[in-house]
């Protein structure tokens, strides 16, 4: 595509670098899953939400917490239980006998990255709880709204198999999570060197900062500045109407899943060393962006037929804009 950057290349170079920075430093503790680390901290910086849904032992957690200390920002887990109150996620105001008034006690969301441990288990009230500040970064309590500040941003864990006990995500809710996907297996080498190291009980424990909050909000700055060919804009256009008119597909791409995998190709781009965004970016977000938000239709998921079957159809059948001469 037509390279008409907006962003310096030693903007992009400073970018780059304390990218990989913080995603090398989280490998230290996640070992052979460089593509969802880096998954994770473009969603950081794009300001989204990741939800990760993986069997029980496969780094959710550790993902999590090392993405924290890697970033020295606040970090808090939140246990989802079915008796979890949208209280014991926002805060509470109580009434403050001593000075005779009211004060606001802040719940644990309150805190740059927030770590939804089976999200699914809550009930549908308390995941609502959720909804205001994974969209607008503030919560509304008793009439009055607080910010939870910058940078932010929720971790979501769900088990896939275990549904007993559970509640579906809402619609609304999949929608305001930039991406999901899983971590897998670790891969044989690995393995082998966690099994190795197994005296190490809390890989994430001994890492340090290597990039502050504020650099975080530079980064998120800089990757908005990033040039977006109208032939890559099409490209995403196309893309979310054909998910619309599939016949599997109940509800197709909505805006702001559209809103969000430009946000994202951006911030994908810079950290390749790019100021300006390539079909291939957009192509290599397509599943974590959209495969959750495609609703499939009741006949197709009896078929067997997946939201991801579907985002490979789309990539195939979609004509990828070329460069012009």
């Amino acid at each position: 595509m037509t390279d008409n950057p907006t962003v310096h290349p030693s903007d992009v170079q400073w970018y780059a670098d304390a990218f990989d920075r913080v995603a090398g430093n989280v490998e230290s503790a996640v070992l052979g899953k460089r593509h969802v680390v880096r998954l994770a901290l473009t969603c950081l910086v794009s300001g989204g939400h990741l939800l990760l849904e993986d069997l029980p032992g496969t780094g959710k957690t550790m993902l999590a917490r090392a993405l924290a200390k890697s970033l020295d920002c606040s970090f808090a887990r939140i246990q989802f239980t079915p008796d979890l109150l949208p209280s014991d996620v926002t805060g509470v105001t109580v009434y403050d006998q001593a000075r005779a008034e009211f004060s606001f006690h802040r719940g644990p969301i309150f805190h740059s990255l927030v770590l939804a441990d089976e999200i699914n288990r809550a009930s549908p009230k308390t995941q609502s709880a959720l909804l205001e500040v994974m969209e607008e970064g503030h919560v509304t309590v008793d009439g009055v709204t607080h910010d939870v500040g910058r940078p932010f941003m929720v971790i979501a864990t769900q088990n896939p198999i275990e549904q007993a006990g559970t509640y579906q995500l809402p619609e609304a809710q999949l929608d305001r999570f930039l991406m999901r996907t899983s971590l897998g297996h670790p891969d044989a080498e690995s393995t082998e060197l966690l099994l190795a190291e197994s005296r190490v009980r809390d890989r994430a424990a001994g890492l340090l900062p290597v990039v502050k909050g504020p650099e975080i909000e530079q980064m998120g700055q800089l990757a908005d500045m990033v040039h977006v060919d109208r032939a890559v804009i099409g490209y995403v256009r196309r893309l979310a109407e054909a998910s619309r008119e599939v016949p599997d597909v109940r509800i197709g791409l909505s805006t702001r899943g559209c809103l969000a995998w430009i946000r994202a190709a951006k911030a994908w781009a810079v950290a390749e060393g790019r100021g300006h965004v390539v079909p291939e970016d957009v192509a290599t977000l397509a599943h974590p962006v959209l495969d959750h938000r495609l609703l499939m239709a009741s006949g197709a998921a009896f078929g067997g037929t997946t939201s991801a079957e579907v985002v490979d159809s789309l990539l195939e059948q979609v004509p990828v804009p070329r460069d012009r001469a």
